[in-house]
């Protein structure tokens, strides 16, 4: 059995994310995560954006979609799991397997228990990735706030099919932890992340749990008439 002990033991503490310098998740996880400072709207590069970190991307749509959306989020955030729970399947039915859109997640975890459920995303595989994303979303207060939290998300990787040995083995990938650092760690320095769930739009920063109605707006204008 993985106590939490042991879980951020395997984990490595020195290994904390690099957004967790400046803050970590608060307790109950209710709000959006961000760094002392405010968040100011932006247009970004998209070349610059588009280009891949220290981890490719997993793209979820047709490569050619008009429209690209880039989203930076924590596992243990509540506008983010918010944002997947109530709007991402509204965003997939209508616009990203119709071909309009096309969605890059990237990881912006704020926490190490965030960090680990990256980790085990990762580790499940690209064509696993965005389902278990989906899971970790929809069972956030069952594991994210959790004493036991390892356990928790030891039972949620078997059900993809990861045993416990490769449970294990993903949580002591130093090398994934540090990718997962250096991704965070971009979006903070170069594109001015501060806060999850941040947007990029065909470029344009969008920060905070948008509605099925906000998507629309932001969405609409850039597809072909």
């Amino acid at each position: 059995m993985i106590d939490r002990r042991r879980f951020l033991e395997g984990l490595g503490v020195a290994a904390l994310t690099a957004a967790a310098f400046v803050t970590l998740a608060s307790p109950n996880g209710l709000g959006a995560f961000s760094f002392i400072g405010s968040a100011q709207a932006q247009t970004v590069d998209t070349a610059k954006l588009m280009t891949e970190g220290a981890l490719p991307d997993i793209v979820l749509g047709k490569a050619d979609a008009p429209v690209t959306i880039v989203e930076y989020a924590s596992m243990t955030c509540g506008h983010c799991a918010q944002f997947h729970n109530a709007t991402y399947p509204v965003l997939k039915e209508k616009y990203i397997d119709t071909g309009k859109v096309k969605l890059i997640l990237r990881e912006f975890p704020l926490d190490i228990v965030a960090k680990a459920a990256f980790m085990i995303a990762r580790c499940a595989g690209p064509d696993k990735y965005y389902p278990m994303v989906t899971t970790l979303f929809e069972t956030q207060k069952n594991w994210a706030f959790n004493n036991n939290a390892a356990q928790q998300l030891l039972g949620i990787a078997k059900q993809s099919g990861m045993t416990e040995a490769q449970f294990n083995t993903c949580l002591n990938d130093t090398k994934l932890a540090g990718q997962i650092d250096e991704v965070a760690k971009r979006g903070a320095t170069e594109f001015n992340v501060n806060s999850t769930p941040t947007f990029f739009i065909n470029g344009k920063q969008v920060s905070g749990a948008m509605s099925p109605a906000d998507l629309d707006k932001e969405i609409g204008p850039l597809l072909p008439k």
